[in-house]
């Protein structure tokens, strides 16, 4: 049974996935527990002075990641941000399996994912949708009700973000979930900008040459 990370990964790149689960690779590295554990901060950290803010991994001015903060208040999922039913939860549903962050407390329920990355300026990444989805279903099978959403937090910024379940994204889960259950060798080559950053890009053979480079200059 594929996990939330697994399926992730793999509408990013099924490939990347495939070298992944060949070293076994799917522990996050510490730097992403440190930003993570914001998470559990937001409240103390509303009023934290410029001092403790600048010694934590924010990537937002002390006073730009406060005034963050004050403006996620004011949504009605703060106290349930700050206070939830539920931490480091894991669930398993009919087509897969893996840790909720957080369940905020609520008929229905929300189950929560934390990035330690940014947002992009509307909606969240489409691997993040995919495991968002990914999310809600499995809790939805364990509940044996309806969860028509996903929260996915970005407390580096000190941002959240609401995942719907709509068709299209479920959709696009379950074509990512058939790509994960067929995989049983290394899927095609990508070969574009994804190339650049993965750590796989030796492995896989892909040229990651730049325009640059190409031209001579």
């Amino acid at each position: 049974m594929p996990t939330f990370s697994e399926l992730s990964r793999a509408a990013y790149c099924p490939r990347q996935l495939y070298y992944a689960r060949k070293h076994d690779e799917e522990e996050p590295p510490a730097s992403v527990a440190e930003i993570q554990q914001l998470a559990a901060r937001y409240r103390e950290l509303r009023t934290a002075d410029d001092e403790t803010l600048a010694a934590l991994p924010i990537e937002r001015s002390p006073a730009g990641y406060r005034e963050a903060l004050d403006s996620l208040s004011t949504r009605p999922v703060w106290e349930g941000l700050c206070e939830p039913a539920e931490t480091d939860y894991y669930v398993e549903g009919k087509d897969c399996a893996g840790i909720l962050h957080k369940i905020l407390a609520g008929d229905p329920p929300t189950p929560t994912l934390i990035s330690p990355g940014e947002p992009p300026d509307e909606g969240v990444w489409k691997p993040q949708t995919v495991r968002a989805v990914a999310a809600a279903k499995a809790l939805a099978w364990e509940r044996e009700r309806e969860i028509p959403r996903t929260l996915v937090e970005y407390p580096a910024v000190g941002v959240v973000r609401a995942v719907p379940l709509t068709t299209r994204r479920t959709a696009t889960y379950r074509r990512v979930l058939r790509t994960v259950r067929a995989m049983d060798g290394p899927p095609p080559r990508v070969n574009d900008d994804r190339c650049e950053s993965c750590e796989y890009r030796t492995e896989c053979g892909v040229s990651t040459r730049s325009l640059k480079s190409l031209l001579g200059l």
